[in-house]
């Protein structure tokens, strides 16, 4: 329930280095500017609640995160616009003062997503390794293990931004 629009569009976000969203989205590539994040649409209470955290909405966030983790299913990809580019979840947040995102391309399977983002946090806050060389590691790492070797399960996710 914490997981609510308000909260994900409060000025709370600016104070963090890291924010990570796992959850779905949804991706409008005829009108990108309907794209968004799909968080809790109900509240505590079991009361309906607007739960959609719109590309606006994300435009006109106050970011300082060095990164911001977008793990669900086809989240870097967006409209390409000429003069403006790649138009979608990735472009708001970088505008929104994120230095880099990390997402994804296509759609991820749940237990290979989560296994992954384990391997990736592990070599990013207590390795204290790049946001890079982590995504480098949390993939080697999976494709040299037999149940995770194909590329479905660790390919999808990609860094956008400053790649220091």
């Amino acid at each position: 329930f914490d997981a609510s629009r308000k909260a994900g569009s409060s000025r709370r976000s600016e104070q963090y280095r890291v924010v990570h969203y796992a959850a779905h989205t949804v991706l409008d590539n005829e009108h990108p500017e309907l794209s968004g994040i799909v968080l809790s649409l109900i509240d505590r209470n079991g009361k309906s609640q607007d739960g959609f955290l719109r590309l606006f909405d994300i435009y006109h966030l106050h970011l300082r995160a060095d990164l911001v983790v977008l793990s669900g299913c086809r989240t870097a990809l967006g409209k390409e616009s000429r003069g403006e580019g790649l138009v979608g979840l990735t472009q708001g947040f970088l505008s929104a003062g994120a230095d880099q995102i990390l997402a994804s391309l296509w759609p991820v399977e749940d237990q290979a997503a989560a296994e992954f983002m384990t391997r990736f946090y592990e070599d990013l806050l207590k390795k204290r390794m790049s946001a890079a060389k982590s995504l480098r590691a949390a993939q080697d790492s999976m494709r040299s293990e037999p149940a995770w070797r194909a590329p479905y399960y660790w390919a999808a996710f990609q860094l956008v931004g400053d790649l220091r």
